[in-house]
């Protein structure tokens, strides 16, 4: 099993790793959980999927089983910045614009982690451990590109599992129901894990 960060500047070393990971995104995300997603060529991808993003890929023998995005919180394409930042804004529908309990960050160290998933077809037997090197490179990831915190949108489950982990987060948002699925805004501070 390997862990991978790709960016638009690599994606060309790692074969079809990065349409693979927009594919197992449109099965999760437009076909698991039936949600009303932007796909083409049976990827599915939306506004923020550009080059200031980064994309992890937990993978083996080419299969995709988890993945997040990051994006920095200063990105900027058009009218949009980053999805927390948007939908506090009212620039996203299916969001809603109260979910921070404070205005929404735009700074050099902070960025935005998204499409956080891990594969259903991920075997039972070694989710925790797709979820533990999904977690790792994404603060190995966002160290070396000069974030000291992260903000996303997970499970609202995450306190059962974020010492275990070994991340120091916290609530940033009310708790939020989309399609059945809890969720709630958190801050992960990445200082104590700065070398």
């Amino acid at each position: 099993m390997q862990t991978t960060t790709l960016s638009f500047a690599n994606m060309h070393n790692h074969g079809e790793l990065f349409a693979n990971l927009f594919r197992a995104r449109r099965q999760s995300f437009i076909v698991q959980n039936r949600w009303e997603l932007p796909e083409a060529l049976g990827m599915e991808y939306d506004q923020y999927d550009t080059p200031a993003s980064r994309w992890i890929a937990v993978h083996e023998f080419g299969e995709v089983l988890a993945g997040i995005r990051l994006t920095p919180t200063t990105a900027r394409c058009g009218i949009y910045t980053y999805m927390i930042r948007d939908a506090q804004l009212g620039l996203l529908d299916t969001i809603p614009s109260d979910l921070l309990y404070e205005e929404a960050p735009v700074a050099g160290h902070i960025w935005e982690s998204s499409r956080v998933f891990v594969s259903h077809a991920t075997p039972m037997a070694i989710r925790r451990r797709v979820h533990a090197l999904l977690i790792t490179e994404m603060v190995k990831s966002a160290r070396e590109l000069g974030a000291s915190r992260v903000i996303g949108i997970i499970p609202s489950n995450w306190p059962r599992w974020a010492k275990r982990c070994g991340l120091d987060m916290v609530a940033a948002g009310r708790v939020l129901e989309f399609d059945g699925y809890d969720s709630q805004c958190v801050s992960i501070n990445l200082i104590n894990n700065m070398n």
